[in-house]
């Protein structure tokens, strides 16, 4: 989750970012790339642009970033929009070894937890440096690194390649289009993009995959996830294994022999096209009567429009948050979507960085170590709410669901969560062309327990079956709209 962040962490799409300023960063300190958010800055918004960027530069000047800035939060501003193919920097002759020494320093220094999650982070590095040495090529030397920062088991701190950050920069992604995951003994198809080839020859969601390569298909998929990533949980691992085999270089292929449901076969060779990175955002009143209103991911460009048609829908009896797939993204935003289901101020979570202090910039802090949240005055809704969860509900998801059922503002209905909850306030630009994300804030519930590692368990569980994916029947929809219509009406 990116705290002050208008992009959706997310592999399959990135909003276009609009700087606050742009700033020349002094030698002193790292280039980072990423927006300024809104939580406690309105001391900036009463100084104009500027100003902002002259006492900047000039108090860094004097004061270097780690007086002024500690964690470098302004350096990671968006300084410029994206333009067409805009190119990653050429990497120059040292760029692995300045690589290697900018991740495995950032995280000694500014990771949340200074146990670093219980791992012996200086033995890592012995671990992974001969490793990187002999990467035999570019691609793999930044698959080895990004496999280094998963040895601490969290899905925020990772590095993301330079071809993976060309495309973020230019809102694309190249893939098979395909989602699946592992029921019942099998490899089942889940999503299928319209524009790939994959749905031209015909696979549809709840067909099986038999083969991928001439191998066995569910045999491959272990395989894929024993070799993905450590990441946060072991059902978030395979997520990684699934953008493993969709993801690679434009017009490469695959072949994939698939099961329809009549045990007929598809033999098909499918290539990786690439696609424009979309939001989607569904919201309307249901024929039961009920809201519902389901987006893609936690990124600001999307929050007035949410909170518009959630006011637009304040008659409904009841109302449906569909966090299916939803990644995450902004924590500004989900705090702010939160404070729109209560009635009263809400200490909402504590925050563990790695001083045991706020966040700050200029001395100002920009986090909360314990924040409220105020709903709007005589605007919150606050009927029966439903938020419907998968294993890919991730990070903003969480928060937002954490938050709502610990309040016993909401019964969650579906799946349990990635398990994914930590945060970071922008990605920071890698020697070489890469980025890296690394966790400068944890989470920690208002009863003591964590969702990072954990995972939150719904009140209904509704297990996905492949026969339901065959018939387009949404069982978990359905179990919400069915528990809505027993609930106890609020004002």
């Amino acid at each position: 989750m990116e705290v002050q962040s208008h992009r959706v962490a997310a592999a399959d799409g990135v909003a276009k970012l609009r700087p606050l300023a742009t700033l020349q960063s002094p030698p002193a300190c790292r280039p980072f790339t990423s927006p300024f958010g809104t939580i406690n800055l309105n001391f900036a918004r009463r100084l104009s642009r500027p100003t902002i960027a002259f006492a900047i530069t000039l108090l860094m000047s004097l004061n270097g970033c780690s007086v002024v800035d500690p964690n470098r939060i302004i350096t990671r501003f968006n300084t410029a929009t994206p333009l067409p193919d805009t190119p990653v920097p050429t990497p120059n002759a040292n760029w692995r070894e300045d690589a290697l020494n900018f991740v495995w320093n950032t995280v000694n220094e500014k990771y949340y937890d200074p146990k670093f999650n219980g791992v012996d982070w200086a033995s890592v590095r012995v671990k992974y440096e001969p490793l990187l040495k002999s990467a035999t090529s570019d691609d793999a030397y930044w698959e080895l690194l990004d496999k280094m920062t998963g040895e601490l088991k969290d899905s925020h701190t990772r590095v993301h390649p330079p071809k993976q950050v060309e495309l973020e920069r230019n809102g694309k992604s190249v893939g098979l289009g395909l989602g699946f995951r592992e029921l019942g003994g099998a490899l089942v198809v889940t999503t299928v993009h319209p524009q790939s080839d994959a749905f031209w020859a015909g696979v549809r969601v709840g067909m099986t995959i038999s083969e991928i390569d001439d191998q066995p298909a569910l045999a491959r998929y272990r395989e894929l996830v024993s070799q993905s990533r450590e990441t946060s949980t072991p059902w978030a691992r395979t997520r990684a294994a699934q953008r493993k085999l969709n993801t690679g270089e434009i017009d490469t292929s695959v072949r994939l022999r698939v099961l329809r449901s009549d045990q007929t076969e598809i033999a098909v060779t499918i290539k990786r096209r690439s696609f424009n990175s979309g939001l989607d955002f569904t919201h309307r009143v249901l024929p039961s009567g009920h809201g519902y209103i389901r987006f893609s991911g936690f990124v600001r460009s999307l929050q007035d429009d949410i909170i518009n048609e959630l006011r637009k829908m304040k008659d409904t009896p009841g109302m449906i948050i569909d966090l299916r797939g939803n990644g995450g993204g902004s924590g500004a935003m989900s705090a702010q979507l939160i404070a729109q289901f209560l009635d009263r101020d809400t200490q909402s979570w504590t925050v563990l960085t790695r001083t045991g202090k706020p966040i700050s910039i200029f001395g100002v802090p920009v986090t909360k170590l314990e924040p409220v949240l105020k709903p709007p005055k005589g605007l919150a809704y606050t009927k029966p709410l439903v938020i419907l969860t998968n294993e890919a509900s991730a990070s903003a998801s969480e928060m937002f669901s954490m938050v709502l059922r610990d309040t016993k503002r909401a019964t969650i209905i579906g799946e349990r969560t990635c398990g994914c909850l930590l945060a970071y306030m922008g990605l920071a630009d890698v020697p070489g062309g890469a980025q890296m994300a690394y966790s400068e804030m944890g989470y920690v519930n208002r009863d003591g327990t964590r969702v990072e590692g954990n995972g939150i368990q719904p009140d209904i569980e509704v297990p996905i079956a492949r026969e339901d994916l065959l018939l387009g029947r949404d069982r978990a929809l359905e179990r919400a709209i069915e528990f809505l219509h027993t609930s106890p009406r609020r004002s």
